[in-house]
């Protein structure tokens, strides 16, 4: 690995080419952070993606893109005399130190769960009225979901063992099915998300990660579809003129895979 030195000069040679490309390239030169806003989004999720596929090479990659983007809005915040990438690194230093008095201070914690409790009443003594003010608005259902249920737990909101949140989950499918064969489509749709958000927690307690895992199926799904798509084409019959067993011949082939 690289030494300190080492990673610092290769820092500060990214902040020259930010510097070189802002000055000199057309395209770089007309960005502001709200035409960065939806590709950063995209870099986040290739990230995302490579994360998943355990594809640590193309993780390097994805990390690059996204450090790139850091500095890019670093360096337009600079132009305007509001903030530089000094200032964002000394901004996220002086959180890490003030959100871990246990390493920088005098307080002792037994365990994670104390880290995180710490974490969150930290938050509201600097001023923030609701623990959940740190939950992005824009952020995907299914990811809101764990971080609404993380964010209240730390603060002592939160069932006391798995059990509990199964017999919730239980008791949501239960009203589920009652909605569904009342056919009321509204009520069918809050009780379906009250079923979602108490499988989350359950996800939680037995520490998975929703998004992740729904990821992963969705991945392994799409996987054996294009190999089921592959076989059509193979046998030169389109999918719509093959029958479910035909199809699930292929499909049980792609499961070995």
């Amino acid at each position: 690995m690289n030494s300190r030195d080492q990673q610092l000069k290769a820092f500060d040679r990214l902040l020259t080419i930010m510097d070189e490309l802002r000055a000199q390239c057309p395209w770089d030169k007309k960005q502001t952070m709200e035409t960065l806003r939806h590709l950063t989004i995209e870099e986040t999720y290739e990230l995302g993606d490579a994360i998943l596929d355990n594809d640590l090479e193309e993780v390097k990659k994805e990390l690059g893109d996204v450090l790139l983007h850091i500095v890019f809005y670093s360096k337009i915040g600079s132009e305007t005399n509001d903030f530089d990438i000094a200032d964002v690194c000394n901004s996220i230093c002086e959180k890490l130190i003030n959100r871990h008095p246990h390493i920088y201070g005098d307080v002792k914690v037994k365990n994670e769960d104390d880290v995180k409790r710490n974490w969150e009443n930290l938050k509201l003594k600097e001023g923030k009225k609701s623990v959940l003010e740190g939950v992005p608005n824009s952020l995907p259902a299914l990811v809101k979901a764990n971080r609404i249920q993380e964010k209240v737990a730390g603060v002592g909101f939160d069932w006391e063992a798995p059990n509990q949140v199964w017999e919730k989950v239980e008791e949501e499918l239960n009203e589920f099915k009652a909605e569904v064969e009342s056919g009321n489509k509204d009520a069918m749709e809050s009780e379906f998300g009250d079923v979602i958000f108490s499988m989350v927690n359950y996800a939680r307690f037995l520490n998975i990660n929703p998004e992740n895992a729904l990821e992963r199926t969705n991945k392994k799904f799409s996987k054996r579809f294009q190999y089921l798509e592959e076989k059509a084409r193979s046998i030169n019959k389109p999918l719509k003129e093959m029958t479910l067993a035909e199809m699930d011949v292929f499909w049980e082939e792609a499961k070995k895979l």
